[in-house]
């Protein structure tokens, strides 16, 4: 059986937990944590401060996910969980343009870790107001070669769709 490590990053409240509990085929480990900060309270009631782990079978082929924190407090975890990793999913929140310059940061900061295949997941497709993938990679300033996948990250049948092409980039 082959394995890779693929690391799902992105920023605060892009989906990045849900992804990975929805294509995890194990019990997910989590460290999701009460939000301390008073000004993010009122997006949500937890936030991931370490990381999650799941993992994904397909075929003969088992992905260990791995899940960054969000918010730029917690990014020596991203630099720590970049580490021997075979792939990298940006996950964006489709509805938040605000939160885009975020992820262009993380993305710079992966790219600089590891020159490995990538894709852009551009997750909440079902909101309102949610931004067409060819919008994000424009605003992304993305290379040509680089996907943009639509996503609902609570829907089995989109995340695995993220996956088949995680399959095509690594070339098995």
């Amino acid at each position: 059986m082959q394995s890779y490590k693929v690391v799902i990053t992105g920023p605060f409240n892009a989906g990045k937990t849900v992804f990975i509990k929805t294509a995890s085929d194990i019990d997910i480990v989590t460290t999701e944590r009460k939000i301390t900060d008073p000004s993010l309270s009122g997006v949500k009631q937890e936030t991931t401060v370490a990381m999650d782990y799941g993992q994904k079978r397909m075929d003969q082929v088992v992905f260990h996910l791995h899940g960054t924190p969000g918010q730029e407090r917690f990014e020596f975890m991203w630099k720590i969980l970049a580490r021997e990793m075979n792939a990298f999913i940006l996950l964006v929140d489709s509805a938040d343009k605000g939160s885009l310059m975020d992820a262009k940061q993380i993305m710079r900061l992966f790219l600089k870790q590891s020159k490995v295949p990538y894709l852009v997941v551009a997750n909440k497709q079902d909101l309102r107001g949610a931004m067409a993938p060819k919008k994000i990679a424009n605003l992304l300033a993305l290379p040509k070669d680089v996907p943009v996948v639509p996503c609902v990250a609570q829907d089995p049948a989109s995340v695995d769709q993220v996956f088949v092409i995680v399959r095509q980039l690594l070339s098995i």
